[in-house]
């Protein structure tokens, strides 16, 4: 390694916009369960399915078929 590196010629990465952001979220161990067995069928790792799942629906807008009645 070099003692000094010479960054006056450096860019920002154009991607860094698109990186993704860590986030805590709290799941019940059976949607965990579920996505880890779908993503080893699949292939690949149950965050990055639990991503695209969720990617998808706030592509098309779906909302959940529930109804929350808040406690008084």
């Amino acid at each position: 390694m070099r003692a000094r590196y010479d960054f006056t010629n450096a860019r920002r990465n154009p991607y860094a916009k698109k990186l993704k952001r860590q986030i805590t979220i709290r799941l019940d161990e059976p949607t965990i369960e579920y996505f880890k067995s779908l993503a080893a069928e699949v292939g690949m790792p149950y965050q990055a399915l639990i991503n695209l799942y969720l990617r998808d629906c706030a592509a098309h807008r779906r909302r959940p078929a529930i109804r929350w009645t808040p406690a008084a």
